[in-house]
């Protein structure tokens, strides 16, 4: 079976798109940057890993057709953002709520994280991604732009180009998991510094909570 693709001048073009969006402030890549700072870049990576789990299935929904019959359903719609802005709410209590654990009293260093803490961080990431309905509805809107049906089926040049997004993803939320992860664990010397740390992140949580409730279509 030969795999139809978009042009290798397309996939250029689009891997440079989806660089810039992800560079763009948003919900996930926020999310990103204040959950590395908080708990380490090992930590923010594991977020980064299980985002771009999310957009396999955003991925897979759009190239089977699935999305457009979502994005049709107001009640569909609704439900998912309700339960998104719900567990963006829960986020941003159990960070206001958080101690500060420094390094300089902890008896394991604040960024370490075992390979259980490493798959709830996933974890929070995939909750996070797949409980925002605009990603799907983003990616259902934006695949196709690039996808040339002269080329062949539409589905496999869909399913590509949703691999390349995820690649782009991959790099540009690395980077900021590593950056703000670093810049963090200055802070996690300091409790007051990280008391304050907690406290913004909780707010940010509670400000794209309130954002994603009062979204629409």
């Amino acid at each position: 079976m030969v795999v139809v693709m978009p042009s290798f001048e397309t996939l250029v073009a689009f891997f440079g798109v989806s660089v810039l969006l992800g560079l763009t402030p948003g919900p996930d890549n926020i999310f990103v940057l204040l959950e590395s700072a908080q708990r380490g870049w090992r930590a923010g990576m594991a977020v980064v890993i299980g985002l771009c789990s999310g957009l396999v299935v955003h991925t897979a929904a759009v190239s089977l057709g699935l999305a457009a019959v979502f994005a049709a359903s107001a009640l569909a719609f609704t439900v998912l953002k309700f339960c998104g802005a719900a567990y963006l709410a829960w986020l941003a209590w159990q960070s206001l709520r958080a101690p500060a654990v420094t390094q300089t009293t902890a008896s394991t260093p604040v960024s370490t994280a075992s390979v259980a803490g490493w798959g709830r961080m996933a974890g929070r990431g995939m909750v996070m991604n797949l409980s925002n309905p605009k990603v799907l509805v983003f990616f259902l809107a934006f695949l196709p732009q690039f996808a040339d049906p002269l080329r062949g089926e539409v589905a496999p040049q869909l399913a590509v180009l949703g691999l390349v997004f995820m690649g782009a993803t991959l790099v540009v939320f690395g980077a900021i998991a590593c950056f703000s992860g670093l810049f963090g664990a200055l802070l996690q010397r300091n409790a007051r510094a990280q008391t304050w740390l907690h406290r913004v992140a909780g707010w940010v949580f509670l400000g794209l909570a309130v954002r994603l409730a009062l979204a629409e279509r």
